[in-house]
């Protein structure tokens, strides 16, 4: 389907624009928005990025414009794809301050952000977000199994636009069950190397 404006105009304002011209990076994205601009559907790649990730951060703005970023955290995969446009996400009980939720209310406008210190590797999402409290059934579909948290309504996000950023400047940090894994297997390679060496040992 051919679009009107390419989708990475919902980051790029003439003011942006203008400001790449300026500093020289103009053509590259006009290159870009030629093709159409920022992927609009989640891709296989995006989802199984996604759903390695446990936590993003959620950047919601009131209708003054003041902006509010807001941590979400849970196991691997909470935040769901559940079609080609929509992520989805089980809201737990926080600290009751209600400010993402309140946001909404004032402007749907949303953003998310995703970083993989592990793998250096970042996406940035664009789009539109609501809360829904009286959906028993889709609350219960995207609540993960066994997760001591108590869901109260389901964070919807519907995607406009998502960029892969590159990945400078970006440190490398891995996350402690990722350690705790990687020790692991190197105790278990350990063990089976003093096993073959005892029963090399015993077969002189």
């Amino acid at each position: 389907m051919h679009r009107q404006h390419p989708t990475s105009d919902i980051a790029f304002t003439d003011t942006v624009k203008q400001l790449q011209v300026r500093n020289g990076s103009r053509e590259t994205y006009a290159k870009m928005e030629a093709r159409g601009g920022w992927p609009d559907l989640i891709t296989p790649q995006l989802a199984a990025f996604i759903a390695q990730q446990d936590s993003f951060y959620l950047a919601t703005v009131n209708a003054e414009g003041q902006p509010y970023i807001q941590h979400r955290g849970g196991p691997r995969g909470f935040l769901k794809p559940i079609d080609e446009r929509t992520l989805a996400m089980a809201d737990f009980r926080g600290n009751r301050q209600f400010i993402s939720q309140g946001n909404l209310l004032e402007s749907r406008k949303a953003f998310i952000f995703l970083m993989d210190y592990a793998s250096r590797r970042r996406i940035k999402i664009w789009g539109e977000a609501r809360m829904i409290d009286d959906d028993a059934d889709l609350l219960q579909a995207v609540m993960p199994e066994n997760y001591p948290a108590a869901p109260e309504r389901v964070l919807l996000f519907k995607v406009t636009a998502w960029d892969p950023n590159c990945t400078q400047h970006i440190p490398r940090k891995i996350d402690a069950d990722q350690v705790d894994a990687m020790l692991a297997e190197r105790d278990r390679e350990i063990t089976e190397l003093k096993a073959q060496i005892e029963r090399l040992q015993q077969g002189r």
